[in-house]
């Protein structure tokens, strides 16, 4: 299913984006970092995708495929991580072992969720833990995708690419602005160093400072 998507996902592209900015394997980054994030596995979603937004901004890439395909990794990896929980997650999580009462009871826990609040345990919870709590294909594929896009790919994408330059130029500013301001005070230490020694080198000596009889 999650290769199914991701053909359709070429296919809309070659038609949508034919002239983009920037090379495919950029966004081909983005959509493989989104995918492990979604899927459950550890990866660099949030992060890359911010910092690719940001370059977007800077006229590095278009933000447009940008968000699509951050939306097809992250739909995709939910779809995996999905399965994953439906195929083989349950029969890990209630293998006997240590802990297994505990294991246990927190799936009992996890099916009254699902069942109270499927939507937004969908939502809020990994791919893979609405898989061994058995969320429907027609509610968890649809509720997968549209957060995917509306509450991740699009927010994270369109927030760094309209906040991230000005923060930037922000934190560029006070860099220079601290680098001025400490340059200003080595030079006060040092003018204030300089004009010490030249008072000592003035002042006179015991021997000369009179007192003959």
């Amino acid at each position: 299913m999650g290769g199914g998507v991701l053909l359709l996902a070429v296919h809309v592209h070659l038609h949508l984006f034919q002239h983009v900015r920037g090379p495919a394997i950029d966004y081909l980054a983005v959509a493989l970092a989104a995918f492990a994030s979604w899927a459950g596995f550890p990866g660099p979603g949030e992060p890359v995708l911010i910092a690719a937004a940001v370059f977007a901004s800077k006229h590095d890439l278009d933000i447009t495929p940008l968000v699509f395909w951050a939306w097809v990794g992250a739909t995709a990896g939910g779809v995996l991580g999905w399965v994953i929980g439906l195929k083989a997650g349950r029969r890990v999580l209630a293998a006997p072992g240590p802990l297994h009462g505990m294991r246990v009871r927190a799936i009992e826990r996890g099916e009254r969720v699902f069942r109270r609040f499927e939507i937004l345990a969908i939502i809020l919870m990994p791919s893979w833990v609405a898989g061994v709590n058995g969320s429907r294909a027609r509610v968890y594929l649809l509720t997968n995708a549209v957060s995917a896009s509306l509450l991740w790919a699009v927010p994270i994408s369109l927030g760094a690419y309209y906040a991230g330059p000005p923060l930037l130029d922000a934190v560029n500013d006070l860099g220079t602005i601290a680098g001025a301001a400490l340059i200003t005070f080595v030079v006060i230490l040092a003018g204030g160093e300089i004009a010490r020694r030249r008072r000592g080198r003035r002042a006179p000596r015991p021997s000369e400072s009179g007192g003959g009889a």
